[in-house]
This record gives C-alpha cells, structure tokens and sequence, in this order.
C-alpha cells in the first residue's frame, strides 16, 4: 500500500444565525493538487460524523484518489450550537450546501470535484447537485432515499420482518411514547442488526458516529428523530424526486439488497437523474462500504477511474 500525505485542518464558516464562530473539520488524503478529480465524502445522520465514512480513503491507497472527509457543522469535531436544538428554521438543507460550497472554496477544488453521499449525506449531495453547480464532475448517491415518504414505507416492510416479539415491543413503546424505554432502544437494535449493518459487533467507526449523536443530538433530533425509522424531525417531508431531472453531474447510484433505503425509495434517482448507473451490493444493508468494502471500492474506484 502507497504512502499516502494526510493533512487535517478547520474552515471557518460564518454562520450568522450561530449567535458565534462556526468552523468545519476536515481531513485530506493524499494531495489535492496532483491532477486526478478529488473526492469529497459527505456523512449521514444528519448528526453522525465522518469517522463510519473514513475507510472510503482506502481510494486514495489503492486508486491514487485524494479523499477529503469532513464533519458537517453541529457534528463531531466541528463547531456544536446545542442551544439550536429544536430550531428547524436554523437546521436546514441549504445551511449544509453553503457549508460545502465554502469548504471547497477554502480547499481550492470548487472547480473541480467529485462528491459521495452516503445515507443522509446522498440526500444532501443530491440537493446540492440539483444546484447544477460548476465544478461537480461525478456524483455518488450511496444508500439515500429521494423521498422520506418511500423511506418511511420502506422501513415500516422491513420491520414487518422482524421476530414477532421484536416488533410488538416496537409497536408498544411507540403507542404508549416510551420510547427511551430500554427494551425499546433494544429492539431498535435489532432493526439496525439487520438493515442497517449487518456486521455483528457493528464495526467500531459507525459506533463512534452513533456515540457522537448521543453525545450531541441536535441534529438528528431536529432534522430526523428518534431513530432510522420513526421519523419525527424536519425532513420528515423531504422529497427531491420532481428536481432530479436537474443534475447534470454523471452518477453513481449505491444501495444494499438488505437495506434501509430499499429499491423503491432509490428508483426515483435511477429514473430521472439523466446519467446514472446503480449497482446494488448483495449481501450489505445500509453501509455496503463497511461490508463489503473491497466491492465497494471496485465499484467506487472504476467510476472515478474508468481506465487505471
């Protein structure tokens, strides 16, 4: 494996709601400069951080691809506003695409990019994508609904899957509003067994990532809620499926045969987005990069890389 440059740093991103300073925190691999289109990985949650999406940077190992990951603001190692928390007119779509837009103006790439969006982060890389903005080059909507309506149908199937006592417990708890009831956190777990990952022990990064959103829940109680399937916050009715027809950049779409964003909430992307492949991992849930991560890098690497 080739030595590989990484530099970390902070973006200050003026936020003029915050109420005070605002930075992003950022980590590059390998070297922006070198001529082969960059790569910028945008987290889920929203409220998780970059550590669950860091082993995509096994491109720049393997492909020479310089990977830039960040934490979105409210996240991980960027600036917290827990005192926001509750504020969907602060919490907002287009509060992340001007974060993006000024941390790619501060790495000097904005004319010149890839994105890859994971989970929430496919929701927000499309947004932005819609935008039509200049540089995008190559878009990568990985495990991503185009609406939270056929997320929300999805996963109430899924759940239809679940042992019988797994899914009464659920159906209590959410009935009676206990759902900090320990037995209900524990079924929540059994849904993340099988569609969110399906590595048991879940791999330590996506366990850091979930200990950051306890740590802080700002952001994903404001924007989603409680869980990946009980939906309660502002994206509640998010659908981005009548502006698809917008994005120009060609893409890559990515889910798994187990996962929480099913077939149906990811076809609208295949359908409208004018250049577009998708290729589905067979034995992956919600993160096929955490399990079946040499697949996905294949798959990843030939899209940015078609002759290498």
């Amino acid at each position: 494996m080739a030595s590989v440059k990484v530099v970390e740093g902070e973006a200050d991103f003026p936020v003029l709601t915050a109420g005070k300073p605002c930075r992003t925190w950022y980590r590059v691999y390998g070297d922006l400069r070198s001529g082969t289109l960059p790569l910028v990985v945008l987290h889920g949650g929203p409220g998780a951080t970059h550590e669950y999406v860091e082993n995509i940077s096994q491109l720049t190992y393997h492909y020479g691809i310089p990977v830039v990951v960040y934490d979105q603001l409210g996240n991980g190692l960027s600036t917290h506003l827990p005192e926001t928390i509750g504020r969907t007119e602060f919490w907002t779509e287009q509060l992340f695409i001007d974060e993006l837009h000024n941390l790619l103006n501060h790495l000097g790439i904005h004319g010149n990019y890839a994105l890859l969006g994971q989970s929430w982060g496919g929701m927000l890389a499309s947004a932005f994508a819609v935008q039509q903005p200049e540089g995008l080059k190559k878009l990568i909507i990985a495990d991503s609904p185009a609406s939270m309506q056929l997320w929300m149908e999805a996963t109430a199937q899924l759940r239809l899957q679940l042992p019988q006592s797994v899914q009464e417990t659920l159906n209590k708890h959410e009935a009676e509003g206990t759902i900090t009831d320990e037995a209900y956190q524990r079924a929540t777990q059994v849904f993340y067994e099988h569609f969110l990952c399906r590595k048991v022990p879940m791999p330590d990064p996506l366990k850091n990532s979930f200990a950051w959103i306890e740590k802080d829940p700002t952001v994903y109680m404001t924007m989603n809620g409680p869980n990946e399937f009980l939906i309660m916050g502002s994206l509640k009715t998010w659908n981005i499926t009548d502006e698809l027809h917008k994005i120009s950049a060609t893409t890559l779409l990515i889910n798994g045969r187990y996962d929480e964003a099913q077939d149906s909430v990811v076809e609208p992307f295949f359908q409208r987005i004018p250049k577009v492949k998708w290729v589905q991992s067979a034995e992956s849930a919600h993160c096929p990069h955490l399990e079946e991560t040499e697949r996905f890098m294949e798959v990843v690497g030939k899209f940015l890389l078609p002759v290498y």
